[in-house]
């Protein structure tokens, strides 16, 4: 095992023989004021395991330091961690900079430190190292899918958390869907009170398909999402907003018919692309608009997402109002139609001083000015945004869409999609190929996206996300050469930690009993 199996990689690190610091009743820390906030994170997670005070004490007599210069040259979110001869000292860039480094400073420490209380008489000894590191990518995220199946707000909070863990910085929340509506949004009560639950949801993929007789339903309070948003801010992740349109919107037009091109339908139940979608009146913008004020009201996010994808055409090739918005405006056809109504919420936001983000389906009939493009259907859509000179996030299904089935084995529970393995994982690259000469100062980063159709449960997120999500940290963080081989006893002590966390992740070796799904079709 390797001797200090940091993960993610650092960028530069050295190790020693000396003496390290030792964490005694008596260490006290030192933290400047843009490293407050770390200093009160540390000591209440390191408090908690080890049951050791780590009170505040004076820069001269504190052991831990931790401090901000912008002058060090570490460059954003960057941070230098020096251990030696009884001290610590961490120096950030910035105060995320402070933040990552006390992350590796926690990993530098028995597994131990990731639990809540103190298991004995444990030494808690830090090595004699020098760590200097930063992030290869400004976004780091993941997406979570609460539309689908709902996730309660103490499970969000401790996801937040896993994701600070990692040195992920972004949670894009996918809040509404066809199947639910997360959101509270005062001037338009119906779409929680209505839109915020089904009857039954369908198990599995199996055609025609099966459902469960139970109901399913859930939504957060503006208050409950301020909380997960300063909860973020507070782990320095940003929380993006997605309400989408202006497809995936069942949910919407069951609660208020009126926004919808056909008969009143209830929430769906069913999984993949429905046909319901959004009618383009001026009514239907003028809610839209309505939604967005109080969404922006809570979410600080520079960027919200509008969604934008599978969109379905059939309703307006048939809808009076479509077709009379698609000649008054001039468009060509239903894409240009998709791509008009995209564009009143992009100059929506930027009057507001925030940036549209969508699907690359928003590339269809023509892309808005200020769109960033989230890229999922491969690479192309953001090849394309990037050259056009737009900015781009990259989460290509094939290495990024965490609900694909682990293995080929039979075993793993509901599998869809194609095996996106571990190693499939740590191999991708958010940077394209193509844009390696030109165009990869367009790729902001790279995000995994958690579609929830298939995982019910906190504990079957945990199976689905790591140690997945553990593999693409170390793709988005480090600039090193990556090499599986190294990687993988990194990893082994890596889930040390996620046990003593109490993460259900998947083993290597596969599925545990209670994990699989028997009987449960999946779709390729």
């Amino acid at each position: 095992m390797p001797a200090h199996p940091l993960l993610p990689r650092p960028s530069e690190m050295s190790a020693d023989t000396r003496p390290g610091l030792v964490l005694t009743p008596s260490t006290r820390i030192n933290a400047d004021h843009a490293a407050h906030g770390t200093e009160a994170w540390l000591r209440a997670e390191l408090g908690a395991a080890t049951g050791l005070p780590l009170l505040h004490g004076k820069d001269q007599n504190a052991q831990l330091r931790l401090s901000v210069d912008t002058a060090a040259g570490l460059g954003p979110e960057g941070y230098r961690l020096a251990i030696h001869e009884g001290e610590a000292l961490i120096v950030g860039h910035d105060s995320a900079g402070v933040f990552y480094g006390a992350q590796t400073l926690r990993q530098l420490l028995p597994a131990a430190a990731y639990r809540r209380a103190p298991l004995g008489s444990a030494a808690w000894v830090l090595p004699s190292v020098r760590i200097t590191d930063r992030p290869r990518f400004g976004w780091r995220g993941c997406m979570l899918d609460v539309a689908r199946h709902f996730m309660p707000k103490h499970d969000i909070l401790r996801f937040i958390d896993l994701l600070a863990m990692h040195k992920l910085n972004v949670l894009h929340l996918h809040l509404t869907d066809d199947q639910g509506w997360r959101v509270e949004i005062k001037r338009y009560p119906r779409l929680t009170e209505a839109g915020a639950w089904r009857r039954e949801s369908q198990v599995g993929a199996a055609q025609p398909p099966v459902f469960d007789g139970r109901p399913h339903g859930g939504f957060y309070t503006q208050d409950d999402l301020r909380e997960i948003v300063a909860y973020a801010a507070a782990r320095h992740i940003t929380v993006v907003p997605e309400i989408d349109v202006p497809g995936h919107s069942q949910a919407a037009i069951a609660a208020y018919p009126e926004l919808g091109e056909g008969d009143p339908v209830e929430v769906g139940r069913e999984w993949g692309i429905i046909e319901t979608v959004l009618n383009v009146s001026d009514t239907t913008l003028e809610f839209y608009r309505n939604v967005f004020d109080e969404v922006l009201e809570v979410f600080p996010s520079r960027y919200i997402c509008v969604g934008g994808d599978e969109c379905p055409k059939k309703q307006w090739r048939t809808s009076e109002t479509a077709q009379r918005r698609i000649r008054e405006e001039g468009l060509a056809d239903e894409d240009e139609l998709q791509s008009w109504f995209i564009r009143q919420f992009d100059g929506y936001l930027t009057e507001r001083g925030r940036r549209l983000l969508g699907w690359d389906e928003i590339l269809q009939g023509g892309l808005a000015p200020g769109a960033t493009v989230v890229s999922w259907r491969g690479t192309e859509g953001g090849i394309a945004a990037a050259r056009a000179g737009h900015d781009v996030v990259m989460c290509p299904t094939a290495t990024s869409y965490l609900d694909y089935r682990q293995s080929a084995a039979d075993e793993e529970p509901i599998p869809v999609g194609t095996v996106l393995s571990l190693a499939d994982v740590y191999a991708a690259d958010p940077v394209p190929p193509e844009l390696a000469k030109k165009g990869a100062e367009r790729i902001l980063g790279a995000q995994v996206n958690v579609w929830t159709e298939h995982m019910d449960t906190p504990r079957t997120v945990d199976f689905m996300v790591f140690p997945r999500l553990a593999a693409f940290a170390e793709v988005v963080w480090s600039s090193r050469q990556r090499d599986y081989g190294d990687f993988l006893p990194r990893l082994a002590d890596h889930l040390a930690r996620l046990d003593a966390a109490g993460v259900e992740y998947r083993p290597l070796d596969g599925p545990r009993p209670w994990q699989l799904r028997p009987g449960i079709p999946g779709r390729s």
